[in-house]
């Protein structure tokens, strides 16, 4: 991630409204000149695991819709971190709520880029919290130049990379950010 995207990326969260006065505001509006058509649905392709766990949960449709959302998409290496069995546990029909809670863990309301998390983080005194869509909290904060996200358990996830779509965007991460209990 170059650090001219991870700076533009930071300008953009600083813009929106996300309820909490100590949070970045997401942008609200579409990115998609630089993204075409390609929704956040179409854009999980490089984290196989993370997609096929929307479409088992029934998220597809929301990231494919119009309204903007900023997704922590967890690389498929942040599945085998997981405890053994985890995961194919979560992607049995009977464990479809568990798995959607923490799905809505990694996704936020509006478009948050880089940019703009990196200058909330700068305004509040290097780190702040963003709610999720499930209605939990992630604290961000910085790790050298990168960005870093931790769920309430501790569990930290560092920004690999990114891109905008259409109806919001993707932040690849290297770690599952699990709901807080």
């Amino acid at each position: 991630m170059s650090k001219a995207w991870m700076l533009a990326c930071v300008a953009a969260l600083a813009l929106g409204a996300c309820g909490k006065a100590d949070e970045p505001k997401p942008t609200n509006e579409k990115v998609a000149d630089a993204a075409g058509d390609q929704t956040l649905a179409a854009g999980l392709g490089e984290s196989p695991r993370f997609a096929a766990a929307i479409r088992q949960a029934g998220l597809e449709a929301t990231l494919a819709g119009p309204t903007p959302y900023t997704v922590l998409a967890p690389n498929d290496a942040a599945f085998d971190r997981l405890p053994a069995g985890t995961l194919d546990r979560l992607m049995k029909p009977d464990a479809r709520r568990e798995l959607t809670a923490v799905l809505s863990n990694h996704i936020l309301s509006g478009t948050m880029l880089a940019a703009d998390i990196g200058k909330a983080i700068d305004a509040r005194g290097g780190k702040t919290t963003i709610r999720t869509l499930g209605g939990g909290t992630l604290t961000a904060a910085r790790n050298g130049e990168k960005l870093q996200f931790a769920d309430a358990a501790g569990t930290k996830a560092t920004v690999l990379g990114g891109d905008e779509r259409s109806n919001g965007v993707i932040h690849r991460i290297d770690a599952v950010m699990m709901p807080g209990r």
